[in-house]
C-alpha cells in the first residue's frame, strides 16, 4: 500500500504565461513562489498550504479548447472565505461566473475559467456570507 500523506500540488497547462500570471497572481492574488530554472516556462503559486504549478507546454493534450464554463469538467477547486466577496471581486475584473450557491454539496460554488479555459471552482461553506 502507498502511504499517501497529502496532495502537494496541482499542475495545469497554459499557453500564454503573461496572461495566466495576470489571472492567477493579479486577479486571484495568489502569491508566486520561487521556481527552479526549468528549460520551459511556468510559474508556481501558493494556495493555502498547497501549490499550483502553471506549465507552458504547447503540445499539451489537456487544454479544453473552450472558455465555456462546465462544472462537470476537470477543475481546480479553491476554498474561499466569502461567496459574496469572491463573486463581487471576480465580476469587478470582468470574469464570467457560473453561480451555484445552493446545490447537493454542503458548500456554495462559483465556477470560472482561466484565460486558457481551465475550470476553477471557488467554494465556501453554505453558512458563510
Amino acid at each position: 500500500m502507498i502511504a499517501i500523506e497529502s496532495l502537494h500540488h496541482i499542475g495545469i497547462c497554459v499557453t500564454d504565461l503573461t496572461r495566466a500570471k495576470q489571472f492567477y497572481g493579479g486577479v486571484l492574488g495568489l502569491r508566486e513562489l520561487p521556481r527552479p530554472p526549468f528549460d520551459f516556462g511556468g510559474a508556481w503559486y501558493q494556495v493555502g498550504d498547497r501549490q499550483l504549478h502553471l506549465i507552458v507546454h504547447p503540445p499539451t493534450r489537456t487544454l479544453r479548447g473552450t472558455r465555456e464554463i462546465d462544472s462537470r469538467d476537470g477543475h481546480l477547486a479553491i476554498r474561499v472565505r466569502s461567496y459574496d466577496d469572491t463573486l463581487q471581486h471576480l465580476r469587478s475584473h470582468g470574469i464570467e461566473c457560473l453561480e451555484s450557491p445552493r446545490n447537493l454539496t454542503p458548500w456554495a460554488q462559483i465556477y470560472v475559467t482561466d484565460p486558457d479555459g481551465n475550470v476553477v471552482e471557488f467554494n465556501t461553506d453554505l453558512t458563510a456570507p
